[in-house]
């Protein structure tokens, strides 16, 4: 009967979203804080149709975040079409790096001199709440492989990087947790976790999605079979694969699928050429996509397309719509049961980790960066601002959980953890929507 109840409940706040996403659309709320609302309505503070003990589901919880993380990183990577060395990556590679380091260190101090919070428990929380998250950040990213603005961009290249490169300081708190050996432990914390996870992860999923998309490509032309093939497998195929190998070789398996998304991409750009739209632009009309190039929006005609630009085309197309769908069903379901659970583990402490975390922390280090012309002042304070926490949050939660927290502990960072980040989807869900809007008319009126 619970399985049906649970079914029932999921279906229904699918048909909710459905019947009320043309009113949603004018509304200054994201469908991330309507679901989290939901989930607080169906839970047991409300009409009571859910129950969730985070003690027997963090297990499965675990690998349910670590799945929609991982669909969210490959689509974010296959959106960014830019070369690595375009100007835009350093702001990517700033937010990722020098940011979240400074985030991870601002809240540990919060949290240890604010809160009288032990060293260990600190730091470990600092770094499940420093990534920003790219599955609820959807707005504020890249939408399309042609978008370069650099507010955009550098926050998409964020999401991507950091949710692997928070790996590390999420192993360092665990480490400083445990125990007694820390003082021999942290120079193996530093080789392992950070001088070759880091780039074996990256480096080994970009030559996959290079190699695996090259041979994919071949085979389509060769077989003229491109309207055809399952390009949905070949997402799994290459996120599974991906994953897989890092992880075997002692690389971290988020920036290997985060990478894969971006060497996929570049086969790609070689096949349509990077002063071209994107292939899967060109191809639309086959497909049934709409906003197609006006050279050829009339017909849907594609006889004036290589036939490596039609396959690339096609298979990007597929995998951006396939991937999509799977990322909005996991945010929907997750966001929901992270409502259920919300009020029986609310700690009014959030409030002010919040408040510091949003209002101070992430914009100041944002601001402290050496930009440059890279970016101006008011992108620089949208940057700041949006520093949304979600879905990665919650794995690093539950990876910690699984990983032999003592009850207290595991309380204490469950609590602070599950609060912060409903309050990062009601603050940054009400607020998106109305300064996206003020920017995106700033810049028309500037250009």
């Amino acid at each position: 009967m619970s399985f049906i109840i649970w079914v029932a409940v999921l279906g229904a706040v699918l048909l909710t979203l459905a019947l009320t996403s043309s009113y949603l659309r004018w509304m200054p709320v994201t469908t991330s804080a309507v679901c989290l609302l939901l989930g607080i309505g169906i839970g047991p503070s409300g009409l009571d149709l859910l129950k969730l003990s985070l003690d027997d589901a963090s297990l499965w919880m675990e690998h349910l975040t670590e799945v929609a993380v991982l669909f969210s990183l490959f689509i974010c990577g296959l959106k960014l079409r830019l070369p690595l060395r375009d100007k835009n990556w350093r702001i990517a590679f700033g937010l990722a790096g020098p940011v979240m380091v400074l985030t991870i260190i601002g809240v540990c101090l919060l949290l240890h001199y604010g809160l009288q919070l032990a060293w260990g428990p600190a730091l470990l929380i600092g770094a499940i709440l420093a990534p920003t998250d790219p599955v609820l950040a959807a707005l504020v990213q890249v939408n399309d492989a042609r978008d370069v603005d650099s507010v955009r961009f550098g926050l998409s290249g964020e999401a991507g990087l950091n949710d692997g490169i928070a790996f590390p300081f999420v192993i360092l708190g665990l480490l400083l947790l445990h125990g007694d050996g820390f003082a021999n432990e942290w120079r193996d914390w530093l080789l392992r976790s950070v001088v070759w996870a880091v780039p074996v992860g990256l480096l080994t999923g970009y030559w996959m999605g290079r190699g695996i998309g090259r041979a994919t490509l071949a085979l389509q032309i060769r077989n003229a079979d491109s309207t055809v093939s399952p390009n949905d497998y070949l997402a799994l195929a290459l996120i599974a694969l991906a994953y897989v190998v890092a992880e075997s070789i002692g690389g971290f398996g988020f920036l290997s699928v985060f990478a894969a998304g971006l060497g996929l991409r570049q086969v790609e750009v070689k096949s349509t050429g990077a002063s071209q739209p994107p292939a899967e632009h060109l191809v639309q009309p086959v497909v049934g996509h709409q906003n197609v190039e006006p050279q050829h929006a009339v017909h849907g005609d594609t006889e004036r397309l290589e036939d490596s630009q039609v396959a690339a085309g096609i298979m990007m197309g597929d995998m951006l719509a396939f991937g999509g769908l799977v990322e909005r069903a996991m945010e929907v379901f997750l966001v929901t049961l992270l409502g259920v659970v919300l009020l029986s583990h609310w700690d009014w402490r959030a409030l002010l980790i919040g408040a510091v975390l949003f209002g101070v922390i992430r914009p100041l280090c944002v601001l402290g960066m050496p930009w440059g012309t890279l970016l101006e002042g008011r992108q620089r304070l949208l940057i700041g601002w949006f520093g949304i926490r979600g879905i990665g949050s919650l794995f690093y939660l539950f990876y910690a959980l699984n990983h032999g927290l003592s009850d207290r502990v595991g309380t204490l960072c469950t609590d602070l953890t599950l609060s912060v980040v409903a309050l990062s989807i009601l603050v940054h869900g009400i607020s998106t929507q109305p300064i996206l809007a003020r920017y995106e008319q700033l810049k028309k009126q500037k250009s």
